[in-house]
């Protein structure tokens, strides 16, 4: 199954007045890079999130955030920091006794001054907690392959139907080429008769003139190597393994091929047939690029 490199899902689990949510997205990348968002307290889970993702997705840049909220009463603690309590009050108390005011430090004055009084999040163990975030992993990675598969097969059908287009252009190129060493031929022909028309021409100089320019600007082998890429790329497409790189290195020997018949070249007819393969090739990387 061709898949995309980007993607993404969503996924949700609750139990007991507890809810994990889970949301992946990635982008094209050379490599496989999973960046894993979670709050400190629970990142002994880590490990464990990014194992299951490795599973999944073997290229990009994937990003992974995961929120957790609790209104469960034994999930949440205060925490007095009675030192800076103290320090406030004493403070209270010399302002009050400097400029003799009727009222000093209050209970409620107190406990809103800043980090006073914090709530903290009390975390459980590593498996009920992990028992809790696994549907909304496996929801949110299931949803993020579901739709990397739907962009990877529209990629597939784009990319078969332009090596259609480079194939046509190939046999195009193809049928031209010994037409060109004939028309050479016969304009040598023509041009030596011109210029000796007393004389008789050298046949054996003559067809060794037309050997060396045949030799010259043969594309035979370029246009094999290239209907071979081709038949590659599309085995390759049709296969269910990780396929982006296999891809990339074949659309780049299939630019230089198409390099190579541009500079062999000595008809504008496959020139500008070149000219149209290295653009369709360029479409195609294009689209390479995001394949997983």
């Amino acid at each position: 199954m061709i898949r995309s490199m980007t993607g993404f899902g969503r996924g949700e689990s609750r139990a007991d007045h507890r809810k994990f949510t889970v949301e992946i997205r990635s982008v094209n990348h050379r490599y496989s890079d999973i960046n894993i968002k979670l709050s400190r307290t629970m990142a002994f889970l880590e490990e464990k999130i990014r194992n299951y993702v490795k599973e999944k997705v073997a290229r990009g840049k994937v990003d992974i955030y995961i929120n957790f909220e609790s209104e469960a009463k034994e999930d949440i603690t205060l925490q007095l920091n009675t030192s800076l309590a103290d320090i406030y009050k004493h403070t209270l108390d010399k302002i009050q006794e400097r400029y003799k005011l009727d009222v000093g430090a209050t209970l409620p004055m107190i406990a809103n001054f800043p980090d006073v009084i914090t709530v903290e999040q009390t975390i459980g163990n590593e498996t009920w907690l992990w028992d809790l975030l696994y549907p909304a992993l496996k929801q949110a990675v299931d949803e993020f392959m579901v739709m990397r598969e739907k962009e990877g097969n529209l990629l597939k059908n784009n990319i078969l139907a332009k090596l259609e287009i480079i194939q046509s252009i190939v046999e195009k190129v193809k049928i031209r080429s010994p037409i060109v060493i004939n028309e050479y031929k016969q304009k040598l022909e023509m041009r030596l008769k011109e210029l000796l028309p007393d004389h008789s021409i050298d046949n054996h100089r003559f067809v060794m003139e037309v050997s060396l320019f045949a030799d010259r600007c043969s594309i035979d082998e370029e246009i094999v190597r290239l209907e071979s890429h081709i038949i590659q790329m599309k085995d390759i497409l049709h296969t269910e393994e990780v396929v982006g790189r296999k891809l990339d290195f074949l659309a780049q020997e299939m630019n230089r091929e198409a390099n190579t018949i541009a500079s062999k070249a000595n008809d504008i007819v496959i020139t500008k047939g070149a000219i149209e393969l290295k653009n369709e090739i360029e479409k195609v990387r294009e689209q390479i690029q995001n394949i997983e």
